[in-house]
């Protein structure tokens, strides 16, 4: 197992609690809506070559809400300081879901500052065709239950670190009150991004679009209309996962991040 640590600093003027582990060329991880997951078989594998850092989102209950971040343009910016004030030389940017709405704005905001852009499942932009799906109409569990296509998947279980213990449902539910507050209107989406991501389709960012090909979550017209706004992408199916494919099919996933990465 790779060295790993969890560790709380001060950085870009707030109190921030950050993963890191692994070495290498630094690989930024913005994790989902509703939370870090833990370090899972994919954060093993690619740690073998990179240095991952994972900051743990304000308001997510271990780092403190930041009551001027009110959009995830918002938190974008403060992550690119984030990079800025720790030294980090281009670092490859991976993001899931919520994450990947937060890591695409990252990129149409600098994106001189990213050496690349990795996006799983991403929200941020909205589909001509389906719906994003509605994680607050319904339960913590209905919405994991959703985020998988096979609940037997060996990880499915230790997402967050086991199962549901009071403490982990506080995090769920700090997660989803976060998420709210930030994301609900309009749900999950900025109608600029398109138009804002051109800057990095004019710098040519190279782009990676990952999405499982049973995703309930998010729509594949979501991937299509990322590539629509960002041309040097390049998309990657994954087979037998639905959105959460870097947990249900991780050999896949590994082999096509890692790909792209080298």
């Amino acid at each position: 197992m790779a060295n790993w640590k969890e560790e709380t600093i001060n950085i870009a003027g707030a109190e921030l609690t950050v993963v890191r582990g692994g070495t290498g060329k630094p690989l930024f991880v913005c994790h989902d809506e509703m939370g870090y997951t833990g370090w899972m078989k994919w954060n093993e594998a690619l740690a073998e070559s990179r240095e991952l850092i994972i900051p743990l989102q304000p308001g997510f209950g271990k780092s403190p809400r930041q009551d001027w971040m009110w959009r995830h343009r918002d938190l974008a910016n403060y992550y690119l300081n984030v990079i800025r004030e720790m030294g980090l030389d281009k670092p490859d940017v991976v993001g899931f879901s919520a994450g990947g709405y937060v890591a695409a704005e990252m990129a149409a905001a600098s994106p001189e500052v990213l050496g690349s852009l990795t996006l799983v499942g991403p929200m941020g932009i909205k589909p001509d065709e389906g719906e994003i799906a509605e994680m607050f109409a319904v339960t913590v569990n209905t919405y994991l239950r959703l985020s998988v296509h096979d609940q037997n998947c060996e990880e499915y279980g230790q997402m967050y670190g086991g199962g549901m213990s009071p403490e982990q449902f506080e995090l769920f539910e700090d997660a989803r009150a976060e998420s709210a507050r930030i994301g609900w209107e309009p749900y999950m989406f900025n109608p600029s991004l398109p138009n804002l991501l051109r800057s990095a389709a004019n710098t040519k960012l190279p782009t990676l679009l990952v999405r499982g090909e049973q995703d309930e979550v998010i729509p594949a017209d979501c991937i299509r209309k990322y590539q629509e706004a960002l041309p040097q992408a390049s998309a990657v199916s994954i087979a037998n996962a639905g959105h959460r494919c870097e947990v249900e099919n991780s050999a896949d996933f590994i082999s096509a991040v890692q790909k792209f990465l080298s």
